[in-house]
């Protein structure tokens, strides 16, 4: 059954099924602003997760169709795959909107960024990073969820955190409660990457976004050149187009990466971390990485503990029953070429432990990396 829809004198009515509902988050709505005050924009959001306008379309607002183009580009072929690697509908039932800004999202944590900050020491013979896709497109428990990543955030402290899937509303909660951080985005609407810095640590001088020119996703690379300790670093972070059937998108995106990467001067280290979706025969189709960029994971002696960061078999967040376990987040790595300065140390998981909702943080495993900086 179709969600019926109907324009009445300037208005647009959505009659609701039991497959549909019709929701108007405040940060879409912000970016569809109305010409009189007869419109009404909204989404009608499909159990399964695809999403279609509705609503006036001024040519001014082309932006937005082509976040509809590339939500349905991502949830649509989902669908389409094995059920190891499938989406499951949406649970059933009424859905409300988090508004994560609002005082109710705040409580006694929003200081233990602060207070870790305050009195940790920091070691200058150190570097750590997160990278993590927090799944910003999961509305169930996003609030409580949020909470649970800021914890994660607060308890290492890391000098660098790169994230993917961050909507709106997560981003204002993250600036929020992680003031001692620069945050830089690959975009400001819909679903985007984000690179924060810390400010007592890590000094930026540049940034750039590189758009992936046909990606159906809205997926770009978002870089950043830094300076940590004396040390000259590229920073570096996507989301690489999802699901089996976009792999040769996918592969083409990786490719842009290593250029990039192979592109930074010499004397900088460069770091690449994120939510890639590739699977090893991808990487192999690709080449290979170049004898100079190094896979952490793989450096570090493929330790079993964090070899799947997209595990179905312990992460119950999507209610599939069907057990699958990829790599899907990956970190890149090319040293400074005179004598490594920084050298990845240790990678471990974040987010395994349930939250009190009985979801865990994000769909994907966090990866925290530690590395030395050789003074």
């Amino acid at each position: 059954m179709r969600a019926s829809l109907r324009r009445r004198s300037g208005d647009f009515c959505v009659w609701s099924s039991p497959r549909w509902r019709a929701v108007t988050p405040p940060w879409l709505s912000a970016t569809w602003p109305r010409t009189t005050g007869r419109w009404k924009y909204a989404l009608a959001v499909p159990r399964s997760r695809s999403f279609t306008w509705v609503g006036g379309a001024p040519q001014s607002h082309a932006c937005a169709f082509a976040f509809q183009r590339a939500l349905n580009s991502y949830f649509e072929p989902l669908a389409e795959e094995s059920a190891a690697e499938s989406r499951p509908d949406t649970p059933s039932g009424p859905k409300t909107y988090v508004d994560l800004t609002s005082e109710d999202a705040t409580d006694s944590t929003s200081s233990k960024s602060s207070t870790s900050e305050n009195t940790q020491q920091e070691d200058g013979s150190m570097f750590s990073f997160i990278t993590w896709n927090i799944d910003g497109l999961d509305l169930n428990n996003l609030q409580e969820r949020a909470r649970g990543v800021c914890s994660y955030l607060a308890l290492y402290s890391p000098d660098v955190i790169f994230l993917q899937e961050v909507i709106p509303p997560y981003y204002s909660y993250l600036k929020k409660r992680a003031s001692n951080y620069e945050m830089i985005t690959g975009c400001k609407e819909g679903y985007f990457t984000a690179i924060m810095l810390k400010k007592s640590r890590v000094k930026l001088k540049s940034q750039e976004v590189i758009p992936f020119p046909s990606t159906k996703m809205m997926r770009n690379l978002l870089c950043v050149h830094v300076s940590v300790s004396e040390n000259e670093l590229y920073l570096m972070t996507s989301h690489l187009e999802s699901t089996r059937g976009h792999a040769e998108e996918r592969m083409n995106q990786l490719k842009m990466v290593l250029k990039k990467i192979q592109e930074a001067p010499e004397s900088a280290t460069v770091i690449f971390a994120g939510d890639t979706n590739l699977r090893d025969l991808e990487v192999t189709k690709c080449g290979g990485l170049p004898n100079n960029i190094l896979d952490v994971w793989e450096f570090l002696g493929k330790p079993k503990h964090c070899q799947y960061t997209w595990d179905t078999q312990m992460n119950s967040n999507l209610g599939i029953s069907a057990t699958c376990k990829l790599r899907f987040d990956r970190i890149f790595f090319r040293a400074a070429a005179e004598e490594g300065h920084i050298i990845p140390r240790s990678l471990d998981l974040l987010g395994l432990e349930k939250l009190d909702c009985g979801r865990f943080p994000s769909d994907h495993w966090g990866l925290l990396c530690n590395l030395d900086i050789i003074l």
